[in-house]
């Protein structure tokens, strides 16, 4: 995120292997031409490195130690990933770069946290959808076939928390505007996890309760789940009592429109399994095609299922640009676009993802002897 809004993104990475993540193949980058004897890099890398730099450094040297020292003494911002405690032994812990560069601003990204008592732990993150309640609310409901606790289809827990991270940093570099001071971030997988249960989580706060999984339903709105069709699945999301009377014409059920029993929000959750019965039962009669045209004409908000093949296929992804080519060392490379659209700075897609190292000769010439 950082790097698409603009900086320039200086990746510190070990000599020889790097980040772990250039391994987690496959699918493997295509890379043109490339020597048959040279190493693999996966495209899970590839998809979170555009518009960096790669720095090989070993920080286990002394000389590497001091390159990092050095290379922070100019820079706006670290971002570190460490275990909690390990760069103090090479000194490039926050104390000690902020003597170096007061206005310095250092986000640590642990599992747990810099204090506590699990903070010495490591974690990936399908420990923290598990630990932070957020399996506890995925999967299907566990009467049901297939029921029990699911993890979400990517990793959502890791993706989150650099999105909390680089709201924390862009609020630091305000901070530091208004007052020239830099500071420390603390950032955990656990804590953001637990923060993304949202209104579930706040509800447990509040008032006790413990959620449970609705599988592709919702707790509190009905209908608002997946239906089978005659020839596939769609989406329905009836989000409030109009909506409701519209959905019922666009499926030609007056009678369900009319039920006192089905009238307002909070009956048709109390009377969930009734109406879920009977709406399935009349969308089973027809095929996926019809029914979201009829919703649509209604405007009933609605969806289709769609694999990522349709996803970027679709009228709307095109429009918005959400596949770019970037400019890369072996030609060019896809990529997703950004998702934000700025009216006056625009994302630069400058170059993909870089091979280990790729930098180093440049950035390192800066500092001087």
């Amino acid at each position: 995120m950082l790097a698409d809004f603009g900086a320039e993104v200086l990746k510190v990475e070990r000599p020889g292997s790097g980040d772990d993540t250039r391994s987690w193949g496959p699918p493997w980058r295509d890379r043109g031409d490339r020597p048959e004897g040279e190493r693999r890099e996966a495209t899970y890398f590839a998809s979170a490195n555009r518009n960096k730099k790669s720095v090989a450094v070993d920080i286990s040297t002394v000389q590497g130690q001091d390159t990092v020292r050095r290379l922070t003494a100019t820079a706006d911002v670290m971002v570190e990933n460490f275990k909690v405690g390990d760069l103090a032994r090479y000194k490039l812990d926050y104390e000690t770069l902020r003597a170096i560069n007061p206005r310095l601003i250092y986000c640590s990204i642990t599992g747990y946290g810099q204090t506590g008592p699990y903070a010495d732990r490591p974690g990936y993150d399908l420990v923290f959808q598990g630990e932070a309640g957020l399996m506890s609310v995925t999967g299907e409901r566990d009467e049901l076939p297939g029921g029990g606790p699911q993890k979400v289809g990517v990793a959502v827990s890791d993706l989150v928390t650099g999105l909390y991270a680089c709201n924390a940093v862009l609020a630091a570099l305000q901070h530091r505007n208004r007052t020239g001071e830099g500071q420390a971030i603390d950032v955990s997988l656990f804590d953001c996890t637990l923060a993304i249960g949202a209104n579930l989580a706040f509800n447990h706060v509040a008032k006790g309760t413990q959620p449970q999984r609705y599988g592709n339903a919702h707790p509190t709105i009905v209908p608002y789940q997946v239906f089978s069709t005659a020839d596939g699945h769609i989406i329905v999301a009836v989000g409030n009592d109009s909506q409701w009377q519209r959905f019922c014409t666009a499926i030609v059920r007056p009678d369900l429109a009319t039920a006192p029993r089905y009238l307002h929000g909070p009956d048709r959750v109390a009377n969930r399994d009734s109406l879920v019965a009977e709406v399935a039962r009349t969308l089973a009669t027809g095929k996926s095609a019809h029914w979201l045209e009829r919703l649509d004409h209604l405007d009933v908000p609605h969806g289709g299922i769609n694999g990522y093949a349709e996803a970027f296929a679709h009228p709307q992804a095109l429009h918005r640009q959400m596949r770019v080519d970037v400019p890369a060392d072996f030609g060019s490379e896809a990529g997703v676009a950004n998702p934000i659209k700025f009216s006056a700075s625009p994302i630069q897609y400058r170059r993909a993802a870089p091979s280990l190292g790729a930098d180093t000769d440049e950035v390192l010439k800066r500092l001087s002897p």
